[in-house]
């Protein structure tokens, strides 16, 4: 699976590795319905892990079994994480949705994807925010080194 890289040099981060241990229900903004898309692959396998995913994509009535809701606005029940594959520039709206929902103890912008405006939103919010990380390839660590 290529849908992300595993960084060589970077060390777990434990606190997300308790983040991904108690959670239970992953939002995916911008989950693509396209099986080869980066957004499907880690989806996929984080659902294949545990997680019930709640895809967040404008077009699509389903998407890998699940319901799919145009955006966090539909959204008015418990989730842990939200995990954002959009532009950096796209995020801050986005960000500061997930922050209010029910339950949000994780923002998480996919590798590559940074914005200062939307980290500092989910701090002031006291959100767990990541960025510029896999969700799956943090997952996959988690697990090998027995924090999960």
């Amino acid at each position: 699976m290529n849908a992300c890289e595993l960084p060589s040099a970077k060390k777990s981060d434990k606190n997300l590795c308790e983040v991904l241990k108690n959670a239970k229900t992953i939002v995916v903004v911008g989950l693509s319905p396209k099986e080869h898309r980066a957004s499907n692959q880690v989806a996929k396998y984080m659902q294949e892990n545990g997680y019930k995913i709640i895809p967040v994509y404008p077009r699509e009535e389903e998407i890998l079994g699940e319901k799919v809701y145009r955006s966090l606005d539909e959204i008015d029940f418990e989730v842990d994480i939200v995990d954002i594959f959009r532009k950096g520039e796209d995020t801050p709206p986005i960000v500061e949705k997930a922050v209010k929902l029910p339950g949000i103890k994780c923002v998480f912008l996919q590798e590559g994807v940074v914005n200062e405006k939307s980290k500092e939103i989910a701090e002031e919010a006291g959100v767990f925010y990541v960025e510029d990380r896999c969700i799956m390839v943090d997952h996959i660590r988690c697990k090998k080194e027995g924090l999960l």
